[in-house]
């Protein structure tokens, strides 16, 4: 009995040291994001200076709440990109002990990738809007109205265009870890590809004007994305499989 009692406390003991260890890495990833807000704020007008350029119409404040809105948003994008990759080693680091040594270094190239899709979808969704639905909404007009835009209402309509094209493009990262999991297979993500590419034109919709060919636009490289996961998925998948067998030789 005093086994028993003995081994409860030392399962309970470990729980609260990783729980320990796991909080002590989010408070240094939520140091971190302060400090990267913190120079987003010092160089905020850097970054709105490169978001209008080459603007042909006036951007307006109608009042003092627009300018920290704006200032504290684009600061809090800086912010985000700036912790992604610490985050996503704090939590590697989490999670080592319990890895052997192949999986250390695969789960490692997860970080830069998951970093590089994030900068990727921003950039992207960022010449989208610029090339394609900005000026899109402009001809609309065709000079029947003087145009004015209020700083927060372009920024809101910016930052819903591109942040959701920085999430989608994490897709197939998420794909080939839940894989490697055993939670999703390729059978499975070529099975539910049309419901995927009917959620992937609902949200290129969402993002885009109600325009047909913009839409699709918008939706063509998502729908690249889902089909790269299952290529990916698939290449996964067969290495989950050979280590299996190996597993089952040895």
């Amino acid at each position: 009995m005093s086994d028993s009692k003995q081994e409860s406390t030392t399962e309970e003991m470990n729980y609260l040291d990783h729980f320990s260890e796991l909080r002590n890495r989010l408070i240094w990833t939520a140091v971190v994001f302060i400090l990267c807000m913190a120079i987003g704020l010092i160089f905020v007008k850097d970054i709105q200076s490169f978001f209008v350029r080459g603007l042909e119409v006036n951007l307006n404040f109608l009042g003092p709440g627009e300018i920290v809105w704006v200032y504290f948003t684009m600061a809090f994008l800086v912010a985000a990109i700036g912790t992604i990759p610490f985050l996503c080693f704090q939590l590697w680091l989490f999670v080592k002990p319990g890895l052997t040594p192949k999986e250390r270094k695969v789960s490692l190239a997860y970080i830069p990738a998951i970093f590089i899709l994030f900068i990727s979808g921003l950039v992207f969704g960022y010449l989208v809007f610029v090339e394609l639905i900005f000026p899109f909404l402009l001809s609309l007009n065709d000079g029947m109205f003087d145009v004015m835009f209020s700083v927060e209402n372009y920024f809101r309509f910016l930052f819903r265009v591109t942040i959701p094209f920085a999430i989608l493009f994490e897709i197939p990262i998420i794909t080939m870890f839940l894989t490697s999991l055993g939670i999703v297979t390729p059978e499975f993500l070529t099975k539910t590809r049309k419901y995927a590419y009917f959620v992937l034109v609902i949200i290129g919709t969402m993002i885009s004007p109600p325009d047909f060919i913009l839409q699709i636009v918008v939706a063509i490289p998502l729908i690249i994305l889902y089909e790269v996961s299952i290529v990916l998925s698939r290449i996964v998948y067969k290495k989950r499989q050979q280590k299996q067998e190996e597993a089952l030789h040895d």
